[in-house]
């Protein structure tokens, strides 16, 4: 019965991972965090793409909620994360520096 239980939350776990996505944002996130190191991020900016990966992270917790992930659900992370990379690349390139650096 045990083995039963522990098969069946499994292959729910399974049905819901999404280790591409999670891949995806602990990049963003180091490229956030050496942004802010290196002064090319300034503090506000930092804080809104903080903000957007807040956002794909929620829209991710609401896609697994069912326990199952569609591909229309993976299709708009996908999308949202595209364009936090984006946001990430444009707002790194701004020549915009922190005070200090």
């Amino acid at each position: 019965m045990a083995f039963a239980l522990t098969v069946a939350f499994n292959s729910q776990t399974q049905a819901q991972s999404t280790p591409k996505v999670k891949k995806r944002q602990v990049n963003q996130k180091k490229r956030i965090r050496n942004g802010v190191k290196s002064g090319e991020l300034t503090k506000k900016e930092a804080a809104k793409l903080r903000k957007q990966q807040r956002n794909v992270k929620a829209t991710k917790r609401a896609a697994k909620a069912d326990g199952k992930v569609t591909r229309k659900e993976r299709k708009q992370i996908k999308r949202k994360q595209n364009r936090a990379s984006k946001n990430i690349k444009r707002k790194k390139h701004n020549n915009r520096k922190r005070k200090g650096n």
